[in-house]
């Protein structure tokens, strides 16, 4: 299945076999310390930047109706983000993964976020559209 918007995902996410854990990262983009003059005019014109985590959960597709849903829920943390980063976590048996067993898949989501190695995250803008990293 081609997956073109959070739709797409969570239906994906409940055809598995498994039950399923979804992996979200919430990231904004900033520019860098000691950016330049030329990165700072590119990055108030909307490009440049880099990315940085500021919100993580996990979550079964049946914790999740939509993706406004999702947005509405992470506004209330306070944190401002520009797009998501998806991945999910696969049970064993019958039995869905617990929170506690999605930390460590987060964490490295994390860590893939700071050094740049996103093409293996499925990544989601503020409309639940996904987005290609070239």
């Amino acid at each position: 299945m081609n997956i073109l918007n959070f739709t797409d995902l969570l239906t994906a996410a409940r055809q598995q076999p498994e039950p399923q854990q979804l992996l979200f990262v919430f990231a904004r983009a900033e520019l860098p310390d000691g950016a330049t003059e030329e990165q700072k005019k590119t990055f108030a014109e909307g490009g440049g930047g880099a990315l940085a985590p500021v919100l993580c959960v996990d979550k079964s597709p049946g914790e999740l109706t939509d993706f406004a849903a999702l947005v509405q829920e992470s506004e209330k943390t306070g944190q401002p983000w520009d797009l998501v980063f998806v991945s999910s976590l696969s049970g064993h048996a019958g039995i869905a993964p617990t929170t506690e067993q999605a930390e460590q898949p987060l964490q490295m989501m994390v860590q893939a976020i700071h050094s740049g190695k996103v093409a293996s995250l499925l990544a989601l803008d503020k409309q639940g559209q996904t987005l290609s990293f070239y």
